[in-house]
């Protein structure tokens, strides 16, 4: 049975189908997302709850742990951890790889209604869910600065109106602004002159409620017409609460200005954030699992026209960082190189046959079998990426094989004189199953990938499926395409002699078949000699292994560097905003630096983030972790904070963020034991010299102020504890006493202590 009879006797047909197989590959060639790798990424939801004041056991114990008990009911959470900190609290769910990201959402949204009962009556908002990893690298950053508008705000402008908007973006999972905080207004009290008048912190909190409020009024007919009831009940500005009677004392009033400074400012004022230096509101974005990196930052730069049209021209709106610049890069040097094996193929390909009619044939096959793939992908949902570019370069071998063997016999049956059409179908007649069993044989080495589980399986299983699919498409292109050519290309060996370049390849050629031809001949007489060879190479072989050095993913220079600063943990925000400012400064004096963006404050007044762009290849000559290696030593003399770097990669195991590539868990059944033996574990990593910047997440060695309250005598004066804690919370907690609501959002009063009473 000849498979190539029918397309060789069909010139036309067989030429349609080559066709549409190209078209088809070019129309989904613009179809295919773009991205550094398949998408692998495990379903991941992160939750956050809020506190505004209370301490990271409070949070931990009152809002993380109720959290926990019911989310930990869902099924398939492979991983779930929580990070508690000064009045927040975050919970992140890992789930299995085939676990829908949409059901998994649902599931989560009903196990926090259901634990709602069990959270504190003092957290003022629901927790929140978003579908994203916490522990992935944001995809874009925009910053916003100003030289007239306040800190507020330009927050106010990024979290109420930009951040809204980019979390309708198709592929962003989650927007965080950082750097600072919404506008408020903050009522700081003098304890001194509120003693003085004996007017308790509770009396003044209980008068900033009540005076503010938005409810419902009613309405008045009066005969044909109705009237809508209005009442100026909603306190916006300072100026209105600064006469706010909270007291009476000998017949006079006690307003709230004297006892206290009321100001519009912000409801944290203890974040900061910078960009290149300049004082700056980040907007991180980060994609949802699975989305295409590029796709999602091409839409969100379409926008940012509209956005900016938005807010106040005041503000300035930049393009911090962009992850997808190297990306770009990366997958265009892949399609070069791509290009370039095609091409050396080709070029291989004619000087051994020396026949540019010969040489159509790979010309042809070649690009079909590579450009008909990308159809195949498009189908399977598949990406252009680094791995299934991979698998088309090296596709390209395997590629050209098939039709080199049809196209060899094939000249031979017409240098022996038959005619094209009876040439042709008898050469692909003789290697028509040689070539099926070739393609069947280099596909089936493919069955144990295609079979794996698990990330590893799924991460080369996109490159397994191109490169079996641009086999089989080469295999019908060489039945079919390639053996119609020959009969219609080909041509006998004439009489005439050959060229100047013929014959000096033909030199060339017997000159190596007669290297050959003695070294193999040499080898025949001393098989000892070459078994010794042979043994000594496959022990140095396994040598090798055992001591090549081993990793999960090649370590990857994505031009983006991350940062987080740890620094003491009684050091105050002032301070801490110091260091950041001292970190950036010396980052960006590095000349492989390019951006540099950074921001502290927030749940841990301890810490900061930083977000480096580096420049490209070309100019900075180096790579991503010799950069770190360099910064490393530079940072080192700014003393009490130390500065954690790490090269951004694609891949990332786990759903918790830290200072570096690899993490370990240290479990126990309180907090005491945790608080002993995390030190003790820390300290044994930093003996090891072949480890470097050790560290811990944990955060128990701040200055804290123990209140133990006596419970007779405080019932002797008729105080509860609850009273005791509200008091305390309303000193020194940035306590949210007050919401006040206009049209675009809804902002807060914020009561504490005067910063001199802190």
């Amino acid at each position: 049975m000849n498979l190539s009879a029918p397309f060789i006797r069909r010139p036309v047909a067989t030429t349609l189908l080559t066709v549409w197989v190209f078209a088809a590959g070019l129309v989904s060639y613009h179809l295919l997302p773009v991205s550094p790798l398949p998408a692998v990424d495990y379903p991941v939801i992160s939750v956050r709850a809020s506190l505004p004041g209370a301490s990271p056991q409070i949070v931990a114990e009152t809002v993380a742990s109720p959290l926990e008990r019911h989310l930990g009911s869902i099924a398939d959470v492979n991983e779930m951890t929580s990070s508690s900190t000064t009045g927040s609290a975050r919970i992140t769910l890992q789930f299995g790889l085939n676990r829908d990201i949409n059901g998994a959402a649902r599931d989560v949204q009903a196990a926090i209604n259901a634990a709602r009962a069990d959270l504190p009556t003092s957290l003022r908002s629901n927790p929140t869910y978003r579908k994203v990893n916490p522990a992935d690298a944001p995809i874009l950053i925009l910053s916003l600065t100003s030289d007239t508008a306040t800190r507020g705000q330009v927050y106010d402008a990024a979290s109420t109106v930009l951040a809204q908007k980019l979390l309708q973006v198709d592929g962003i999972g989650d927007v965080n602004v950082g750097g600072g905080s919404l506008p408020a207004v903050r009522v700081e009290l003098n304890p001194t002159t509120l003693y003085k008048y004996g007017i308790g912190l509770e009396d003044v909190r209980a008068a900033l409620a009540s005076a503010n409020a938005h409810s419902p009024k009613g309405a008045i007919d009066d005969g044909k017409l109705r009237f809508q009831i209005y009442a100026n009940d909603q306190a916006v500005q300072a100026s209105d609460y600064q006469g706010l009677i909270v007291a009476w004392r000998n017949g006079a009033p006690v307003r709230l200005s004297d006892v206290g400074e009321v100001r519009d400012s912000i409801e944290n004022v203890r974040a900061g954030g910078l960009a290149n230096g300049k004082p700056s509101i980040l907007l991180i974005l980060y994609r949802s699992p699975n989305a295409n990196i590029i796709s999602t930052v091409d839409r969100v730069r379409e926008l940012l026209p509209a956005l900016r049209a938005s807010i106040s021209p005041a503000i300035d709106l930049q393009v911090a960082t962009d992850r997808s610049t190297t990306i770009r890069a990366s997958l265009s040097e892949v399609t070069h190189t791509l290009g370039i094996a095609v091409v050396l193929v080709i070029f291989v390909v004619f000087a051994f046959l020396r026949d540019l009619r010969a040489a159509l044939v790979p010309i042809v096959a070649v690009p079909v079998s590579l450009v008909g793939t990308l159809s195949v992908m498009y189908l399977l949902g598949f990406s252009i990426d680094n791995l299934s570019l991979m698998a088309l370069t090296v596709a390209t071998g395997f590629v050209v094989d098939d039709a080199i063997v049809v196209l060899e016999n094939i000249s031979r049956h017409r240098t022996n004189g038959l005619p094209p059409m009876e040439a042709a179908l008898k050469g692909a007649g003789e290697v028509g199953f040689t070539v099926l069993s070739m393609s069947i044989s280099l596909i089936a080495v493919f069955i144990p990938i295609l079979l794996m589980g698990g990330l590893i399986g799924r991460l080369f299983r996109e490159f397994a499926m191109t490169l079996s699919a641009t086999i089989l498409i080469s295999l019908v292109v060489s039945l079919t395409t390639t053996p119609m050519m020959c009969a219609f290309l080909l041509r006998p060996e004439s009489d005439k002699p050959h060229g100047r370049l013929y014959m000096a390849s033909e030199r060339v050629f017997q000159g190596s078949l007669d290297l050959y031809r003695r070294t193999l001949a040499w080898s025949l007489d001393h098989p000892r000699l070459l078994l010794g060879v042979f043994l000594g190479t496959l022990a140095l072989t396994i040598h090798l292994y055992i001591i090549i050095p081993k990793g999960f993913f090649p370590q990857q220079d994505t031009g983006r560097i991350s940062g987080f600063i740890q620094a003491d943990q009684a050091i105050s925000f002032q301070t801490m905003s110091q260091k950041l400012k001292q970190f950036i400064d010396i980052v960006r004096a590095d000349p492989a630096v390019d951006t540099v963006v950074g921001f502290t404050g927030g749940g841990q007044a301890n810490s900061g983030f930083m977000f480096v762009s580096l420049k490209p290849i070309g100019e900075r000559r180096i790579s991503a972790d010799q950069v770190i290696v360099r910064l490393r030593q530079q940072v080192a003399s700014v003393a009490g904070a130390n500065l954690f770097l790490q090269a951004v990669q694609d891949i990332r195991m786990g759903g918790r963020a830290s200072n570096a590539q690899y993490q370990y868990t240290l479990q126990g059944d309180s907090f005491n034991e945790l608080q002993e033996w995390g030190p003790k574990l820390v300290a044994a990593l930093q003996q090891d010299p072949r480890l470097s910047q050790a560290n811990s997440d944990q955060q128990s060695k701040g200055l804290q102020v123990d209140v133990v309250i006596d419970r007779d005598r405080a019932a002797q004066f008729g105080l509860t504890v609850s009273q005791i804690d509200n008091t305390l919370y309303d000193a020194f907690g940035q306590r949210q006493v007050s919401t006040i609501y206009v049209a675009r959002n809804q902002y807060h009063v914020v009561m504490e202590l005067a910063p001199q009473y802190l």
